[in-house]
C-alpha cells in the first residue's frame, strides 16, 4: 500500500480507492466555515450554522479522507462514511485507526442501507468522470478503480440519483458535491428543479442550500 497527503495528513491508499486530490480539500474548508471555524491563520471565525454535535454523512467515502479529516478538524461532529465497496471500506477503517478518528463506516449503495437520523451535512465525492470526454487521460487514471471514477449520463448519474434520494427522504441537509466544472450548470439546473437552492461554487465543489424551496 502507498500513502498520499490530504489536508496535512498521510492517508493509506490502494488500488481499491481513489487517490485524494487537492481540489477536494475545499470541501473541508467550506464545512469548517459552516461550523464556525476559520481555516486560515488570522482569518476571522464565521458564525456557526451547525448544531453543537452535527451529523455529517460522507457518501462514497473511499479511503475515508473526507470523513476522517472532518472528524479530526471538527471533533464535536459525528461522522459516518458510506461506500458500496467492501475493499474501500477496509482501507477507510485502516486510515481511521491509523489517524485516531472515530468514524462509523458502513456498506451502502448511496443511501440505500442508511437508516439513521437526518444528517446536518451530506458530502459526496462520487464518480463523475465521463469516459467519453475527449480530454480524458485514461492512462493516468489506470491505477484507480473504475467504479470510483466513471458514471453514465455524462458522468452525473450517481450524483443525480443521490439528489433524488435526498428529496425522497425530505431531508434539509446542506449538500456538498464534487464534480467537474463542465458539469456544474447541468447539475445546478437539475438540483433546482428538485427544489434545492444553489448557494455557492468553490472550484470543483457545489454547495446546495440546506432548505429546499417547496
Amino acid at each position: 500500500m502507498n500513502s498520499k497527503d490530504f489536508y496535512g495528513r498521510e492517508f493509506i491508499i490502494s488500488p481499491d480507492v481513489l487517490i485524494p486530490r487537492p481540489e477536494t480539500e475545499a470541501i473541508i474548508d467550506e464545512i469548517k466555515l459552516l461550523a464556525g471555524q476559520a481555516y486560515l491563520p488570522g482569518m476571522k471565525s464565521p458564525e456557526c450554522k451547525l448544531p453543537d454535535n452535527p451529523l455529517i454523512l460522507d457518501v462514497g467515502t473511499g479511503s475515508g479522507c473526507i470523513a476522517i479529516t472532518l472528524k479530526l478538524e471538527i471533533p464535536s461532529a459525528e461522522l459516518m462514511g458510506l461506500d458500496i465497496s467492501d475493499k474501500a471500506l477496509r482501507v477507510a477503517r485502516n486510515n481511521a485507526k491509523k489517524l485516531g478518528a472515530s468514524v462509523d463506516l458502513i456498506g451502502s449503495d448511496l443511501l440505500d442501507n442508511y437508516q439513521g437520523k437526518e444528517p446536518d451535512v451530506i458530502v459526496a465525492n462520487l464518480p463523475y468522470v465521463d469516459e467519453n470526454w475527449d480530454w480524458l487521460d485514461k492512462e493516468s487514471l489506470s491505477k484507480e478503480p473504475s467504479i470510483a471514477l466513471y458514471a453514465e449520463d455524462g458522468g452525473m448519474e450517481l450524483i443525480k440519483k443521490l439528489l433524488l434520494q435526498i428529496k425522497d427522504r425530505k431531508w434539509r441537509s446542506t449538500i456538498f458535491l464534487e464534480a467537474d466544472p463542465c458539469q456544474h450548470a447541468v447539475l445546478i439546473e437539475f438540483a433546482e428543479k428538485l427544489g434545492f437552492k444553489h448557494q455557492k461554487t468553490n472550484g470543483y465543489i457545489l454547495i446546495l442550500l440546506a432548505e429546499m424551496v417547496i
